[in-house]
């Protein structure tokens, strides 16, 4: 049997870092990814000449000094980065309804502040207590200052709920709803989601919010070289089908062929729910695996990823969020009658594409029992089983009604469409096995926060899990989770010193 010191399972940003770092202190790690593409949500693809992201739209805190940056240099990934500074006065604009008018977040703490002011003159002490808290939240969160502290610090803060802090600065309902106009970043819930999960996403792109030109993909590319470099293999085309236990330790993993592959460490970039399935052996009580299956996923997405004819849409550096009604909540909670009740539209940054854009997601929200008659299919571009015909209308349905929304803003847009091509939920649980094509796995409640707050180290004590579900989602909170496992191997406080050093 072939063995590693490390097994990562999966090829997302969470296992690609994993395996970056600890081969950086001297471990043999090899990653199994199931398909011909490494990255998970990094991966880009091409359409008609197009480089459409599947995934990484817009990264914060990437300036030099912030966290990203320190934790991107030291991994060797920031040099090969070409990245645009989005618009300083508006990298996110809020709208509402029929209303014409933007409101714009901006970058820079002071920025943010005016930008705002200029729509609500008299909630100068609002703005300025909101800025405060968001700093005040994440200075308890010890590894996004890349520094050392206790959990008893971010646990001190993990109770307060985002709309309910909103309502406690100001009485103006139109400001509660634009500082929670971009909450599809994390798929707010009114009187749920955490404060915390609000303000680490928010202040990140608060202090520097930046696009990937030609797309997030450089980021896999260049932590597949880092590891490679180390001695580490990646292995595509193979996906594992299960992890084995012994002596209350994991053995060895089975591969899709039946190879056996064994290792004296585990990581698991997938879901927990999907690790925990994969686990062979007595070792997991029913109690961790019940608790586990248990946990509530946020809702799935449907995206439609515009191709656009030469020279016809400008190119937009900021991205648009935009609510049917007022209430910037109403998004997720749609109905069969009334969706969609949001979208948020992100132009792509390419080479030579300074003043027209080639292509633009559109996103809203798509909960899986959109989707579950067709739950017993399955279909990528490695392994291809095309859905059948009311499948394909299905998609063509909601893409029109989701480009009927869009156009009350943008009419121009259906003309300007050379091709597109839609996502829905099946989409990503197929490619990326996320259950029920979640959009950022295991949901945050205020209410009872520590119940999906997910350790790395699970009750086997050679197995560890990473990726989205741990801390937080996306670029920033998945790096940060990465480094978190780590720990498991290496420790905490060599990994901190390092990046700071580097």
């Amino acid at each position: 049997m072939q063995q590693y010191d490390v097994i990562i399972i999966g090829s997302g940003l969470g296992s690609l870092v994993c395996g970056a770092i600890l081969g950086k202190y001297g471990y043999r790690v090899c990653l199994f990814e199931k398909n011909r593409q490494i990255g998970g949500c990094l991966q880009t693809y091409s359409r008609d000449k197009a480089i459409i992201d599947s995934g990484v739209h817009y990264i914060g805190g990437l300036e030099e000094g912030q966290t990203l940056h320190k934790v991107f240099r030291y991994l060797g990934i920031i040099k090969n980065m070409k990245l645009l500074r989005m618009e300083m006065d508006g990298f996110d604009q809020i709208s509402f309804g029929n209303e014409q008018h933007v409101y714009r977040m901006a970058q820079g703490r002071d920025n943010f502040i005016q930008q705002l002011l200029a729509d609500f003159p008299k909630e100068k002490e609002a703005l300025h207590a909101y800025v405060d808290k968001l700093e005040e939240i994440c200075g308890k969160f010890p590894l996004f200052n890349m520094r050392l502290g206790s959990a008893s610090e971010k646990e001190s803060v993990m109770g307060e709920e985002v709309s309910a802090y909103l309502r406690s600065i100001t009485s103006n309902e139109r400001l509660q709803n634009v500082l929670a106009g971009n909450n599809m970043l994390y798929a707010g819930y009114p009187d749920r989601t955490p404060l915390y999960v609000h303000a680490l996403v928010q202040h990140s792109y608060i202090e520097s919010a930046w696009k990937c030109v030609d797309g997030g993909s450089v980021i896999a590319r260049s932590l597949s070289k880092t590891i490679r470099a180390q001695g580490g293999d990646i292995i595509r085309n193979m996906e594992v089908k299960a992890i084995v236990e012994s002596e209350g330790r994991v053995d060895h993993i089975v591969l899709e062929n039946g190879q056996e592959v064994g290792g004296k460490y585990f990581i698991s970039g997938l879901h927990p729910a999907r690790t925990i399935g994969m686990v062979k052996g007595e070792g997991l009580r029913n109690a961790y695996k019940s608790r586990i299956n248990s946990l509530e996923n946020t809702p799935g997405t449907f995206m439609i990823n515009v191709v656009l004819k030469p020279g016809s849409f400008p190119y937009l550096n900021h991205n648009i969020y935009h609510h049917a009604t007022s209430n910037a909540w109403d998004g997720i909670n749609y109905t069969a009658d009334n969706w969609p009740q949001t979208y948020a539209m992100f132009v792509s940054a390419g080479t030579g594409k300074e003043q027209y854009a080639d292509n633009l997601s559109i996103m809203t929200y798509m909960r899986y029992e959109d989707v579950a008659q067709w739950h017993d299919t399955f279909n990528t571009d490695d392994k291809p089983h095309e859905r059948d015909a009311s499948y394909q209308e299905f998609k063509k349905e909601k893409a029109e009604k989701l480009l009927d929304m869009v156009s009350q803003q943008y009419p121009q847009l259906r003309s300007c469409i050379h091709s597109m091509y839609v996502a829905t939920p099946l989409t990503y649980r197929d490619y990326l096995n996320i259950p029920e094509g979640s959009m950022y796995g295991i949901v945050k409640d205020a209410r009872d926060p520590l119940k999906s707050m997910i350790p790395a180290a699970t009750r086997l004590p050679n197995l560890y899990l990473t990726g989205q579900n741990l801390n937080l989602h996306g670029i920033l909170g998945v790096t940060m989770s990465a480094v978190l496992t780590c720990a498991g191997l290496v420790d905490l406080e060599t990994i901190v010193e390092e990046i700071n050093r580097s």
